[in-house]
């Protein structure tokens, strides 16, 4: 559809369905926007909107709401996402920075989003496949007792107290730190076995067996958080949404429970040039979300983790989007320091 003036008809239609969730004459139209045409004309726009199937009449209301198509196509014309307000901004800020580690980090943030959005909000931790070492420290707690700490570029930070050799000692300690640090430190975790072994082979023989038990703590440690997880916050928000989907809000309820379905969701969704993802209703490939909208991004190195939003689809888009991928962004700068 290339006229312009019934683009904004169908814009003005989205917004005040989205404000109201009441169907939309021509006359609401008339008074509340500035199309300076008549009535009249506003009817013959929204009846080629409907030929299109941009638009459909409710068969209780005389007026017109917005199709998954036509949610598309408003979408896809928003030319730029809106900034957030500078208070919003702050508050995003104040709150990730307050975080003592990446878990706290990951909560906060998906309790923001769905606060921001008033819809569930649902966040992918930071993939440690793609990560690399950042950097590795052993503590001497008692004579047999090693605390080994891996942190990673993605800001994530495993541990593990060890049970090793009494005769250990602190100077023993802090060579074969600096032996294995040298070795692996910007590895990537997936290949980080490889490389300790490596460096294992060259300790002084003296040290190898201490080396040992270190090497194979590290190795558990950067196989933890390989698989996927993701966390959810808002499920509520779906209670107060019931009337905006057409069936029962079970079958989304189920999706969201099957952490596997959101994560296929998450990693098949296609970012377009503003980096945002919008999956809109009967686009959604999985049958218990074809009544729903999914607003996703990347964040982290890469982008290679998602996080994002689903609600009904009738959603404010800009505004929805917008608080998406703020929330990424800071994300990601937390995470970087």
């Amino acid at each position: 559809m290339s006229e312009p003036r019934r683009l904004e008809v169908l814009r003005a239609i989205v917004e005040d369905y989205v404000h109201s969730r009441e169907p939309v004459g021509s006359k609401a139209l008339v008074d509340r926007h500035h199309l300076g045409v008549s009535s009249a004309t506003i009817r013959n726009d929204m009846a080629v909107l409907e030929e299109e199937g941009l638009i459909a009449a409710p068969h209780t209301s005389s007026g017109r709401i917005p199709t998954d198509k036509g949610y598309r196509l408003f979408v896809d014309r928003i030319s730029e996402v809106k900034p957030l307000s500078a208070p919003e901004k702050k508050a995003i800020q104040t709150l990730l920075e307050g975080a003592e580690d990446v878990d706290d980090v990951m909560d906060r943030t998906v309790r923001l989003l769905a606060q921001l959005t008033n819809q569930v909000a649902v966040v992918q931790f930071p993939r440690s496949g793609g990560a690399s070492v950042r950097h590795i420290e052993f503590v001497l707690l008692a004579p047999q007792q090693i605390l080994i700490v891996l942190i990673a570029t993605n800001g994530t930070v495993q541990q593990r107290i060890v049970r090793t050799h009494p005769d250990i000692q602190e100077g023993d300690l802090a060579e074969i730190k600096q032996r294995i640090l040298s070795a692996v430190s910007g590895v990537k975790l997936s290949a980080l076995p490889g490389e300790l072994g490596v460096a294992l082979s060259q300790l002084p023989p003296a040290l190898r067996a201490h080396g040992g038990t270190i090497v194979k703590a590290l190795e558990q440690l950067a196989g933890l958080g390989r698989e996927d997880r993701i966390l959810l916050a808002g499920t509520a928000n779906l209670a107060r949404s019931t009337g905006d989907f057409p069936l029962s809000i079970g079958p989304i309820l189920e999706a969201l429970e099957e952490q596997v379905v959101m994560l296929r969701l998450l990693s098949e969704m296609e970012y377009d040039a503003r980096g945002i993802s919008v999956r809109i209703g009967s686009e959604n490939p999985y049958g218990g979300l074809s009544g729903a909208s999914v607003v996703a991004t990347g964040y982290g190195p890469d982008a290679g983790a998602k996080l994002g939003i689903l609600g009904p689809t009738r959603m404010d888009y800009p505004t929805t989007m917008a608080a998406v991928r703020a929330v990424a962004r800071y994300l990601s700068r937390i995470l970087e320091e």
